[in-house]
């Protein structure tokens, strides 16, 4: 009986020595290891940052295995597993605000939200894992990761200065809070790597990890929804706190961004054009977020930058 996973056996049969070489494969694997890094490749192709078109593959592996690095870190933070991370992808920081417990992480109160993180991280971890296996030896290292300054200035600059401090590992609002900024981003992120896939075997296996990030970030969504009336700090509620970061991070992001409600107080899941299709953002434009700054080269999330020729 073969125990791979059925991702595996696709990619298995679809990359047999006589059709496909490992190059290939890892292009595929770059294409849909994670949303943001294949979205609108094309949109960096004739920039500088651009990698060689006959690098591209790796490139593009890379780039998606850094925003996985980001997302592991925040969710193991937060469920008391982030050493095992640190054992993945070399000795670069991984900054936590101070008093968090490294080894229970926080203190949730609502077992639902805490059932939601332990789920998330363990995804994000084996997202890590399965890129960076592709990758081999080379896979980019881990880079600096913050998440104790870059979360107090996202707070700041998204509440206009009201809110001054904020940690998303204090509490589980917060923590929504912190999973809203990074969740829609890999989401609307697969509207650019549809075109990339050509092989359908492939774009059935695009489809499956297309589906974890979705359920992610619906879960996410529905949470803070259900909450939305909710006091949150400075006064704002919930609904108001989620859009000022769904403004702020469409800003520098493209203009691609839904807060939880439409005009008419309708709930929005899946934010989406008219045609109620997702969003597609470029590698500048991602970058434009987890940097927290348009047209930077680092800062926010990654104070050194991203480590691979996308960054």
């Amino acid at each position: 009986m073969d125990n791979r996973t059925s991702t595996e056996q696709i990619i298995a049969a679809a990359t047999n020595a006589d059709t496909m070489n490992r190059r290939a494969a890892m292009g595929f694997l770059g294409k849909i290891g994670m949303g943001a890094a294949a979205m609108g490749l094309a949109a960096t192709a004739g920039t500088a940052t651009a990698a060689p078109a006959k690098d591209i593959d790796g490139a593009v592996l890379n780039f998606a295995l850094n925003l996985e690095y980001l997302e592991a870190a925040f969710y193991l933070a937060a469920v008391g597993r982030v050493d095992e991370l640190r054992k993945i992808g070399g000795g670069a920081n991984i900054i936590l605000p101070a008093g968090l417990d490294q080894s229970r992480g926080m203190q949730f109160k609502d077992g639902n939200v805490q059932a939601l993180a332990r789920d998330i991280a363990e995804d994000e971890l084996q997202h890590v894992k399965f890129l960076s296996g592709a990758l081999g030896k080379a896979a980019a290292p881990r880079p600096v990761i913050d998440l104790n300054g870059a979360f107090r200035a996202a707070g700041k600059a998204a509440s206009g200065g009201k809110i001054d401090g904020f940690n998303p590992f204090l509490n589980d609002l917060f923590f929504l809070h912190g999973a809203f900024i990074f969740e829609d981003v890999g989401v609307t992120a697969y509207n650019g790597a549809a075109t990339l896939i050509t092989n359908p075997a492939y774009l059935q296996a695009a489809a499956g990890i297309l589906a974890v990030e979705a359920y992610h970030g619906g879960a996410i969504r529905t949470m803070l929804y259900q909450q939305r009336q909710v006091s949150a700090a400075a006064g704002l509620y919930v609904g108001q706190v989620v859009q000022a970061i769904s403004n702020l991070r469409g800003s520098v992001g493209g203009m691609k961004d839904q807060g939880l409600s439409d005009n008419a107080g309708n709930m929005i899941v899946a934010p989406a054009d008219k045609n109620g299709v997702a969003y597609g953002r470029s590698t500048r434009e991602v970058l434009n977020i987890v940097y927290l700054a348009p047209n930077a080269t680092k800062g926010g999330f990654y104070p050194n930058g991203l480590t691979g020729s996308i960054k």
